[in-house]
């Protein structure tokens, strides 16, 4: 579906300098782009390549005020309206593919609003709530009683979790394993064996969390594990039962959190970190790749980067390493 540039430019909130009725239906590189894409610049060094290639618009900084060539959308964040363009043109994309493949099973039960796409070979069980404009991709396996809102992207092979629950407009890549029993397990001294013990809670997710490909998240054992609003999370990351993360949390790549551990708002951790149970990480705190939290401990400096293992700040971190090579006469 092709959208002017003139609709763009009311829906990012940008100054539309030029011709408003130039369609576009996609975005693209600068290198790449066709007369039906839209680029972005950030750096005025780049505004001539731009105003050159053969894109059809372009959305710039207020450095281009006044150049001519191209249609222009010109705000202060290019870089964010443009992501919110490409959101734009890829919803009016999906909107045309509403319906349910004839190769899925669907329960009787199942509430599919206006607008849901079920692709081939989808399964859905009973009592299932999908909101409106949702996409539920090819093989997916949604179990009973789950809840899925509004505008969400669930991309082939996911699989959910009876009673797991999804905010609106969440996007979950293809392989993610969501609502799974947590690792709990008690063990019997006499014996020597290990019994499980009840994973009967739920997973929560909020809005606008974003969830990478092969991605497991626990469910509660006994109570629930939430991932709140704004969330957004890498490929490969396992998030253990009872974890409680915050809003805006952003997670890397094969990070690892053990059960109950509270992340809060605004934390960033970076890529293979991992953190021990009943750990705390408050708010603003950013741990650096491979970073480890041992078991109860608490990272707490809004801001404040943390690094190695156990987790100190990268200042005293960076000193105590550069103390070693002292000692060891290494450079």
């Amino acid at each position: 579906m092709k959208r002017t540039v003139r609709e763009i430019a009311e829906a990012v909130e940008a100054r539309l300098q030029g011709d408003g009725s130039v369609q576009v239906s996609g975005v693209a590189s600068i290198a790449s782009a066709s007369a039906d894409d839209l680029v972005f610049v950030e750096d005025e060094k780049y505004l001539a390549q731009a105003l050159r290639s053969g894109a059809g618009a372009v959305i710039a900084g207020e450095f281009a005020a006044g150049a001519a060539g191209k249609a222009l959308l010109i705000c202060r964040h290019p870089k964010l309206a443009f992501a919110r363009a490409a959101r734009l043109l890829e919803d009016g994309r999906h909107q045309k593919d509403a319906g349910v493949h004839a190769s899925a099973v669907v329960h009787a039960s199942v509430r599919l609003a206006a607008g849901v796409v079920v692709a081939a070979r989808a399964v859905i069980a009973e009592d299932v709530e999908i909101g409106e404009n949702s996409r539920i991709g090819a093989g997916c396996v949604i179990g009973r009683g789950v809840k899925v809102g509004r505008e969400c992207e669930i991309y082939p092979n996911v699989t959910i979790y009876a009673g797991t629950k999804l905010g609106d407009r969440v996007m979950v890549h293809a392989g993610a394993v969501l609502g799974s029993d947590g690792f709990g397990y008690v063990r019997d001294a006499k014996s020597g064996r290990y019994e499980k013990f009840p994973q009967v809670g739920r997973l929560v997710i909020e809005d606008d969390v974003e969830i990478g490909a092969n991605t497991t998240i626990d469910r509660g054992a006994l109570d629930e594990t939430r991932i709140g609003r704004g969330t957004k999370i890498d490929n490969l990351v396992h998030i253990g039962h009872n974890c409680r993360l915050g809003e805006n949390v952003v997670i890397a790549a094969q990070t690892g959190l053990s059960g109950s551990i509270v992340i809060e708002n605004d934390v960033v951790l970076g890529g293979q970190v991992g953190i021990g149970e009943h750990a705390r990480i408050e708010e603003g705190v950013m741990l650096g790749g491979q970073g480890g939290v041992l078991p109860n401990k608490v990272l707490r400096g809004k801001g404040v980067a943390f690094w190695g293992t156990p987790a100190q700040p990268v200042r005293q971190y960076l000193k105590q390493l550069a103390a070693l090579a002292r000692l060891t006469g290494k450079k």
